[in-house]
């Protein structure tokens, strides 16, 4: 077994304590194949103040593909945390990986099957783990069609939170609501609130479907610990830029 520092939970619950908020950009390898432009996006996202790089996919993900992308990330000094579809989306090369159960699929291979077959990968790379729930929320995308999930309704905010509370319980330490890649709306601040009302010492992630200043900062001031953008980073770096702002309240 590798030998290395874990810091990456350490880094981030120290600036939830000082009263930030996170963002994390998220970069799909299967969406950029030219590294070129992960240059520009990691440029942008840095200098707007970006906590870390978050790198994973759904579909057409190989560990060749997340290394290489890994790997030109490192540059910019920021923590690279992987966010796997499966066990192929796992790289030696980062500092620490979302260890998610998706808790509300219906095929248990995504609630513990694929977590047993990454386990002992993880272990042998090094990683930190981050112990992860896992809940798709309305639209879903394609994480939700691929991990067989029945999406939480928007309008069922304590179904959400029952599944917060059950993750919390469960020992796990974040907490993931997802809306899905290129999500029509993002999941709504009422849900939001509800889930950050039980999340006890639990660190809530949301994503999807958050395209400008005034949607991030909804999610923001509902409750979220950490925003999540992808899509957006990837298509129009002044939303990205405006997003950031909001989080990081520049």
């Amino acid at each position: 077994m590798s030998e290395r520092k874990f810091w990456v939970d350490s880094y981030l619950r120290s600036k939830l304590s000082s009263g930030e908020k996170i963002h994390f950009t998220l970069l799909d390898p299967d969406k950029i194949s030219d590294l070129s432009k992960v240059d520009k996006v990691a440029e942008l996202t840095v200098s707007e103040g970006t906590d870390a790089f978050l790198v994973g996919g759904s579909i057409g993900v190989s560990e060749k593909d997340v290394d290489e992308l890994v790997v030109s990330l490192k540059k910019w000094g920021l923590p690279i945390i992987l966010f796997p579809g499966n066990v192929s989306g796992i790289s030696k090369y980062a500092d620490a990986i979302l260890f998610m159960s998706l808790l509300n699929s219906d095929d248990p291979y995504f609630i513990i099957g694929a977590q047993v077959l990454g386990a002992p990968i993880v272990a042998k790379y090094g990683l930190e783990a981050l112990p992860t729930g896992y809940v798709i929320v309305g639209y879903g995308g394609a994480a939700g069609y691929v991990g067989r999930a029945r999406p939480v309704p928007y309008d069922k905010p304590e179904l959400g939170a029952a599944y917060v509370l059950a993750a919390r319980f469960l020992g796990m330490r974040y907490v993931y609501l997802e809306a899905g890649s290129g999500a029509p709306e993002p999941i709504p601040p009422k849900f939001i609130k509800k889930a950050s009302t039980v999340k006890g010492d639990s660190v809530l992630i949301v994503g999807g479907g958050i395209r400008t200043y005034e949607q991030a900062k909804e999610v923001i001031n509902s409750g979220a610990d950490i925003v999540v953008t992808g899509t957006v980073v990837e298509e129009n770096t002044e939303k990205a830029r405006e997003i950031i702002r909001a989080i990081k309240k520049k």
